[in-house]
């Protein structure tokens, strides 16, 4: 006789479901209302219809990796983005205690929940090289336009509660999304060598600067995941990592998970052609995109040996491995700079 295991992954699918059905009776028009599963990743992520069939967007934070005045503050510079851009992305609804961050307990854990509107669309396919280069431009217009706003905004801002995505919180002692060094398939070799990358990483940024220029609000995770094309428009959604950081990092987290595919070069000329479109980019700036992207893909490298959901075990140890190859490419000096 046989005994089947259970998957950790069903096991917490079932929680959140269970969270989340909590978390509509927040809000009176939602009674009766159907709830399934959209995604699990760093939270997870429910499609809800109410009885006339209306569709909206639970999200069910992860604990204990923002607090609510974080989540506040994330959905007060979407409300800012929503009134002063033309920019489209998921608005939040208000529950009926007045808030928008509901709050529910559930097996003695506190869960920060958020209804957003419904967005009609699809996420780019990253295997359609012609097309996601075509959208590469328009995402470099929509990000120029994302940090306009945040610059000019860049005093009123200060006062929101997210965090900073430096080097520090990225591939630091106490990293965000922890320490690539424990990531999957690690070895002595592997380590020297990204340990050589993140050194000139390093160096490089401290050189770069924070001016108010090149470092402030950012998105930070704009991945073909958290874009969806709609009549020829793109939109946004997911700001849950929005926080302050180099603008150039905003790049880096749209190649993430691709960063080692033949076409990269192709978007990245893509996206500065869309971003000149609105605002000036400099040759001293340009050259520091392999830095960024160099840095999203330790972080990732950190994520995936931290986490356990569909997407970490589908890239597994193969994205350890095949950043070899893009450290050794980073570490070829380039510039001045390197010397």
């Amino acid at each position: 006789m046989s005994i089947l295991s259970v998957d950790p992954l069903d096991k917490l699918y079932k929680k959140f479901h269970t969270i989340a059905n909590l978390a509509v009776r927040n809000f009176p028009f939602l009674s009766q209302a159907e709830v399934s599963l959209l995604n699990y990743s760093e939270n997870a992520t429910f499609l809800v219809r109410n009885v006339t069939g209306a569709k909206y967007v639970l999200r069910i934070s992860r604990p204990y990796y923002h607090t609510k005045a974080e989540l506040e503050s994330e959905l007060a510079w979407i409300q800012s983005i929503s009134d002063h851009t033309l920019i489209k992305t998921a608005l939040p609804f208000i529950g009926s205690n007045g808030e928008f961050v509901q709050v529910v307990e559930f097996e003695n854990i506190i869960y920060n929940c958020t209804l957003f509107t419904y967005l009609e669309g699809q996420a780019p396919d990253e295997d359609q090289e012609d097309q996601l280069i075509q959208l590469f431009e328009v995402l470099g217009e929509l990000t120029a336009r994302l940090h306009i706003h945040s610059m000019d905004n860049h005093t009123r801002f200060q006062g929101l509660q997210r965090m900073d995505w430096n080097y520090d919180s990225i591939l630091g002692i106490d990293p965000k999304w922890g320490r690539w060094q424990v990531g999957l398939v690690m070895t002595t070799e592997r380590i020297q060598l990204f340990e050589r990358a993140a050194e000139k990483i390093r160096n490089r940024l401290e050189r770069f600067g924070k001016i108010p220029s090149r470092y402030g609000l950012i998105h930070a995770d704009l991945r073909s995941a958290n874009l969806l094309v709609h009549n020829d428009q793109l939109q946004v959604i997911d700001f849950d990592d929005c926080g302050f950081g180099w603008y150039l990092f905003d790049l880096a987290a749209s190649l993430s998970f691709i960063e080692d595919k033949p076409y990269v070069p192709k978007l990245i000329a893509s996206w500065l052609t869309g971003y000149r479109k609105v605002r000036e980019l400099s040759q001293e700036e340009e050259l520091e995109i392999p830095t960024f992207i160099m840095m999203r893909r330790l972080q990732l490298i950190a994520w995936i040996g931290s986490r356990d959901n569909e997407t970490t075990r589908e890239l597994g140890s193969n994205f350890t491995i095949q950043t070899d190859k893009l450290a050794r490419k980073y570490l070829v000096p380039d510039t001045i700079m390197d010397h």
